[in-house]
């Protein structure tokens, strides 16, 4: 149980919880501890009086305040911290558990009344210490908190559970071991101190006295207070409010803002929530059950590597001895070389060890925590924690993700020491990799007696060359845009033919091709120049010989007027299905510069973050994590308009889904737009903001719900962005000087489900408005 402790300390004193009250984000205070930290906003400086003024506010002042709750900004991580007037100025602190929390503005008056019922001066404003939630207290002050008698009796089994031996509490110095305890008065007693003090004769003969052992099991086991309602001290918790996920009175059934609420049975929802919280605490056990065994294993690799190391040093020198005097100063260098490695390993490992070590104590902690909450009684406080307690380990055991417990370095030592050369070539004797790398494949060969064009078609053909002994994983065919501009890639495959529809008339292409495997890519072959026929009636054209690119002007033509439509001559595939291929770099060009009319693309699970969930053809999207994750589109978008649409399938919990553009180097595990290489704009129920870089502008009234629609216009020959809500423009343009090349993106979490719409005609305003200016 000692790793527990951590749960049962005040992240602000760092002391085990005295009093402890819930906040509205399910982390726990001390009663005293959250008075300590209350900050009190000016009355000049709240936002009612702000808004009654007029005065400015820009976007980013009272994140927290003007929604006055906490399910707003502060759930994505966007709420000042603090977010007062006195905040910015007051400096910040650190409680002993290493948390930051803010001192009061100014000192708290002395008062002969508990912290619990002590005023609480106006607009008082409490900051959780641990997520950083801000909430404007009402009337009732910190009394409008429950209680968490749940963590008290916790705390007092641990603090029991720890002490050596129970001693006398009638002992006036030094307190002597108790031996008995009466269960009426509920007092230890030593030996002297029951002759004294508690004589077996008179009333106090008929008192039971039993051993201090059980005399403390049956202190544990005394029932305890009842929590009563926050709103209604004088009633007793009786039911539980499904909505809004806490126990409440009947009074508040009967006219408090439960009323309209679906209720449940208080007994049920508790045995149904403990029943939740064993389950997952079953899922968890696992990981921590696989983690101790991986522990085994990272130890027993350390063991081996020692080991190998050892042996490995020896052969070494063994060999260096052989050539004695000449051998002296290299085998040093070698010497060196190994050690190093093997200090990079051991120190590989050892941070695995820390690493893992530190997360096995946090879920063996949340573990024993989580099992002493289920053996509560008290439905009322259980039920105050369990949601929290749930997610907590559901989140927990996602960091056991994949990857987590696989070692990242091995244990061998792939070198080799090359003793051969004579003795004049010792100086440059090295190691040599065991496991040599394989080269690249030979230069494809076009095969000129197959290749021809036909109307506004060609067909190529390569072999290998007839000597080559390095086989090829496939081939990669490119083609310039028939007016001397770059070369895209077409075809990506195994297969030797490919055949290119839909090119120009009347135009000179050249094309080229190269082939890899899994060391690396092979040159490219000759450029072979291919001569499309004037109109649809010309034969069909042979090539009999390739010519140099250079050698030949090329004429100069109008863009594409159709699309690249690519048919290999035998089964194989097409470039447009090979967007997740390592040689497929620049295959969003190709799309882009033959100026399609409109773009047909779904999300691209190989771009995507682990925890993102995809469906219905990868069109849905949705998150297995409470934090938000990226997702690309497939397709990237360069030149020309794009237009698409997102409607939301799932809302719940009001979230902030991001919705925009991104390079594709984009960071996966935050919301769309905190790095500088994306651009969204990110909406809740209520509003919506752009943001680029972790830059929040142009707040606009007006969020979304299930059902809604969110369009995005990506506009490359203006180089800006719009964003649409339900048919109507969400703000003024989002985004100018736009430039380069950007995916489709989305940033979501589990709360959120979303489905693409693509292959969508720009909005008819927004043509018409682009065609008057």
């Amino acid at each position: 149980m000692e790793e527990m402790e951590e749960e049962l300390k005040c992240p602000v004193c760092g002391s085990f919880y005295r009093e402890p009250i819930i906040l509205p984000c399910s982390h726990n205070l001390c009663q005293a501890c959250a008075r300590n930290i209350l900050v009190q906003t000016p009355e000049s400086e709240s936002p009612q009086s702000r808004r009654a003024s007029g005065s400015g506010v820009s976007d980013y002042d009272y994140l927290d305040l003007d929604k006055m709750s906490l399910y707003s900004e502060a759930d994505s991580g966007y709420g000042s911290y603090g977010g007062f007037a006195s905040a910015p100025t007051t400096p910040c602190q650190k409680s002993p558990n290493g948390v930051r929390v803010f001192p009061p503005a100014m000192p708290p008056p002395a008062t002969h009344l508990s912290p619990a019922l002590a005023p609480v001066p106006r607009n008082s404003c409490i900051t959780c210490p641990q997520c950083h939630r801000s909430l404007i207290l009402d009337d009732r002050g910190l009394r409008g908190f429950p209680k968490n008698r749940v963590l008290e009796g916790v705390i007092d089994r641990y603090q029991q559970s720890k002490a050596a031996a129970l001693k006398c509490q009638l002992c006036e110095k030094a307190p002597k071991e108790a031996t008995v305890m009466c269960e009426q008065c509920d007092v230890f007693y030593c030996d002297p101190c029951r002759l004294r003090c508690h004589p077996p004769r008179g009333p106090l003969a008929k008192h039971r006295l039993v051993p201090p052992a059980q005399g403390r099991v049956s202190r544990r086991l005394s029932p305890r207070k009842v929590s009563t309602c926050t709103d209604h001290e004088l009633e007793n918790h009786s039911m539980y409010c499904v909505q809004c996920k806490m126990p409440v009175c009947y009074q508040c059934l009967e006219e408090g803002k439960h009323s309209s609420h679906e209720v449940k049975a208080l007994g049920a929802m508790w045995k149904l929530h403990k029943s939740q919280l064993s389950q997952a605490l079953n899922g968890l056990s696992d990981r921590a059950k696989e983690a101790k065994e991986f522990l085994v294993q990272l130890r027993n690799m350390v063991q081996q590597i020692q080991e190998n190391s050892v042996e490995f040093e020896a052969c070494l020198v063994a060999q260096c001895d052989a050539l004695i005097d000449a051998l002296n100063r290299r085998k040093a260098q070698l010497l060196a070389r190994v050690n190093k490695e093997h200090e990079h390993k051991l120190k590989v490992v050892r941070d695995q060890i820390s690493h893992c070590t530190v997360k096995l104590r946090q879920t063996t902690g949340l573990m024993e925590y989580c099992l002493e909450v289920i053996k509560e009684n008290d439905p009322s406080g259980f039920l105050q924690i369990s949601d929290a307690l749930i997610r907590r380990v559901h989140l927990t055991e996602d960091q056991w993700g994949k990857g987590t417990l696989t070692p990242r370095m091995t244990t061998d030592f792939d070198l080799s020491l090359d003793n051969s050369p004579l003795l004049q070539s010792i100086h440059q004797l090295d190691f040599v990799q065991v496991k040599a790398s394989s080269p690249v494949p030979a230069t494809p060969i076009l095969q000129l007696e197959e290749c021809c064009t036909h109307n506004n078609s060609a067909t190529l053909s390569w072999k290998q060359p007839p000597l080559s002994t390095v086989p090829a994983d496939g081939y990669i065919l490119e083609l310039d845009d028939g007016n001397g501009g770059q070369f895209r890639e077409v075809y990506v495959g195994k297969e030797t033919m490919c055949t290119v529809d839909g090119l120009h008339f009347n135009s000179t292409y050249n094309a080229r091709v190269k082939a890899f495997n899994k060391t690396g890519v092979s040159p490219y072959s000759k450029t072979l120049v291919l001569q499309t026929s004037e109109d649809t009636d010309s034969e069909e054209q042979t090539l009999p010989f390739p010519v140099p690119s250079e050698g030949l002007p090329l004429r100069r033509m109008s863009p594409f007027s159709s699309t690249l439509n690519l048919q290999p001559s035998f089964p194989g595939r097409s470039y447009f299905d090979f967007r997740s291929s390592p040689h497929q770099l620049s295959l969003h060009s190709s799309l882009q510069s033959l100026n399609a009319p409109v773009a047909w693309f779904a999300f691209d699970p190989g771009s995507a973050h682990s925890d993102i969930i995809l469906s219905n053809d990868n069109l849905t999207v949705t998150c297995s994590s409470y934090d938000d994750r990226v997702v690309l589109g497939k397709t990237g978008f360069s030149k020309g308009v794009h237009y698409w649409e997102l409607t939301v399938d799932r809302y719940d919990n009001h979230p902030d889904p991001a919705f925009g553009v991104a390079r594709m180097d984009v960071m996966k595990d935050v919301m769309l737009g905190k790095d500088d290489k994306a651009w969204a704009m990110y909406v809740d129920n209520n509003r919506s903001w752009f943001m680029h870089n972790n830059s929040h502008t142009n707040r606009t009234e007006g969020g979304i719900a299930k059902g809604a629609t969110i369009g995005v216009l990506l506009d490359l020959n203006r180089k800006n962005l719009t964003f649409f809500i339900n048919d109507e423009q969400q703000g003024p343009i989002a985004f100018d000087n736009v430039e380069g090349l950007f995916f489709p993106a989305v940033s979501l979490n589990r709360n959120v489900q979303v489905t693409l719409h693509t292959g969508l005609p720009v909005p008819d305003f927004y043509s018409s408005r682009a065609s008057i200016a």
